[in-house]
């Protein structure tokens, strides 16, 4: 029997296919295993028999999208991709190896109708009775692409059709001679905890705003002997995602720098350093579209039109038809690359406790009305070092809506604490005077000294009194370019030198300084500010955590000898001049 699998690797292996490092090790995994198959290190085998029956089925479906019917012809390295996951079985009960599956690859490569394939295959033909499958996305009608595929190969086969009931409007497929379905979910219609699958296909995971939906599928899968979860997507331009975590584990697996043998990863991209204008190196991320002529030439095109306009459109060209992750670095503040390498396992408890570093500046951003407010501390830890530690509040009936306006999960990092949410259901204001004492709590568990407090001019007047009860310097800072260019300026230059350090779980505080973006007045002094797309500001992507870290550094880098002790008549009355209240 001919093994398309391991023959198609050994082409890869070989040179003989022009293709991305990611892909090639994919194959060089395959050939691997094949080596070490039935050993004590590697309970698995390979079943060339299991590999070509979801091959030779594939192939027996029918393709009616278009002007005609047409038989389906899987490329090598989709027969490698399907063979793969169900090639690979367990010595010890013979059930299959893979329970998870990665596929990155660009956009109209057939990802979609791969999961489809898959779907029709487990529910009428895996010998699995009463087994519950899905399709899931974000949104209901992205959650439908691949439960729409599966429908279309059914009703393409009046052969195969008599095998199925479909529902369209309960978004619904049953096997008559299993009994199993398969349903179209998502988070927006009925996607929740407790779902245990046979299978499900998680479309499109760069538009996923976090891992939940990911884990409510996958959590239900541990009791099954055998389960597939199909993770399927084109790359983005949120190098803060969970996409970009998943990516990240599974480039990981194929390296060989960490181990996983229940989870099948393939990637479909351009290699760092190719000429992204050189068509040779298309078939790397577009294997489909190479090989047919017209696709091609709309390739051409799109390429064209890349090159000529650049900006937005280029980005576009990468991520989506290379496949490459793009830093989305319009006017970016600060450089992810940089900023994750800053951040340490070490905690507001190690810094103080353990390492004794108890003087603090901190800053405080209070935001008006409901929106996030945020404090924070700078800790000098001398030759010019400093930790970075911050806390956030939102009164809770307004993070039920900025959850789903913010696309941001801050149900979780209330639950991970790093944010504190106040009020009941319905209550929509910040409560200064709660955030004051979180302050003071703060100062009295870890025995801290503060040097100073800085705090954005604009909400300041309620709180201000409360601040001098500090027994440190308290200055207001207007939040203008002039004023702030030297803190923005140095917060850059130190998180590129790595002189940084912040605790890498609190994900907010990324989140917030990946928002934000640079701006710049007549003098080219520069502020930050929330980012731009197409010229539109991005007000759901908060940033109050940055300024309050800016306020801190602003008044650390105030010569002490021009300081003085605040008079907070003095103060407010600069405040209410500055809002032009008088």
């Amino acid at each position: 029997m001919i093994d398309r699998v391991t023959e198609y690797a050994k082409k890869v292996v070989s040179g003989a296919v022009v293709c991305g490092t990611l892909h090639l090790l994919a194959c060089q995994r395959h050939l691997h295993d094949l080596d070490r198959q039935r050993t004590e290190a590697f309970p698995f085998y390979w079943d060339v028999d299991a590999s070509q029956e979801i091959i030779h089925f594939a192939e027996s479906l029918r393709i009616s999208e278009g002007t005609e019917v047409k038989p389906l012809r899987l490329m090598d390295c989709q027969a490698f991709d399907l063979g793969s996951l169900f090639g690979w079985k367990k010595t010890v009960n013979g059930k299959r190896r893979f329970r998870r599956r990665y596929k990155s690859i660009s956009r109209q490569q057939g990802k979609t109708m791969e999961n489809g394939i898959i779907a029709a295959y487990l529910m009428a033909f895996s010998g699995y009775h009463k087994g519950k499958l899905f399709t899931v996305a974000t949104k209901k009608r992205q959650s439908r692409l691949a439960w729409e595929e599966t429908r279309n190969f059914i009703e393409a086969d009046p052969d195969l059709l008599a095998y199925f009931r479909i529902q369209d409007y309960k978004s619904m497929i049953t096997a008559h001679n299993t009994g199993c379905t398969l349903e179209a979910l998502s988070k927006d219609s009925g996607l929740d905890d407790g779902f245990r699958s046979i299978y499900s296909s998680i479309d499109e995971l760069h538009q996923h705003r976090d891992n939940r939906i990911y884990k409510a599928i996958y959590n239900g899968t541990r009791s099954l002997p055998e389960t597939l979860v199909s993770m399927i997507t084109t790359r983005g331009d949120n190098l803060s995602s969970f996409c970009k975590e998943m990516d990240d584990y599974a480039v990981k697996i194929l390296r060989g720098l960490t181990t996983a043998e229940d989870f099948f990863v393939d990637i479909y991209c351009m290699d760092s350093g190719d000429d992204i204008w050189d068509e040779k190196n298309w078939a790397k991320s577009c294997p489909f579209s190479v090989m047919d002529s017209e696709r091609l030439a709309i390739l051409r095109q799109d390429a064209q039109t890349a090159k000529d306009m650049g900006g937005m459109d280029l980005r576009d060209f990468v991520c989506k038809c290379l496949n490459m992750w793009v830093k989305n670095t319009d006017n970016q503040y600060i450089d992810p690359d940089k900023w994750k390498e800053c951040g340490s396992s070490r905690t507001l408890h190690h810094i103080a406790n353990d390492q004794g570093y108890r003087q603090a500046y901190a800053g405080v951003d209070l935001s008006s009305g409901g929106d996030l407010t945020s404090i924070a501390l700078v800790f000098p830890m001398g030759e010019n070092k400093f930790y970075i530690w911050s806390h956030s509040f939102m009164p809770r009936g307004r993070m039920n809506e900025h959850i789903e306006t913010d696309i941001a999960p801050y149900d979780l990092w209330e639950r991970q604490k790093l944010i504190t949410v106040t009020g009941g259901e319905s209550c929509y204001m910040n409560d200064y005077k709660f955030i004051i004492r979180y302050l003071h709590e703060i100062q009295d568990t870890y025995h801290l000294q503060f040097l100073g407090i800085g705090i954005d001019v604009a909400n300041a007047a309620g709180v201000l009194q409360d601040l001098d009860e500090f027994g440190c310097r308290v200055v207001t800072i207007t939040q203008s370019a002039r004023n702030l260019n030297s803190a923005t300026v140095a917060i850059q230059l130190y998180v590129k030198g790595q002189q940084i350090e912040y605790d890498k779980d609190n994900e907010l505080l990324t989140w917030s300084f990946m928002n934000a973006a640079v701006v710049r007045d007549s003098y080219d002094n520069i502020k930050i500010d929330k980012r731009r797309v197409a010229g539109r500001k991005q007000e759901n992507k908060r940033i109050d955590p940055v300024d309050a870290v800016i306020d801190a550094f602003a008044l650390m880098l105030i010569d002490e000898s021009d300081s003085k002790p605040v008079n907070v008549s003095d103060e407010l009355d600069e405040y209410l001049k500055l809002m032009k209240w008088r």
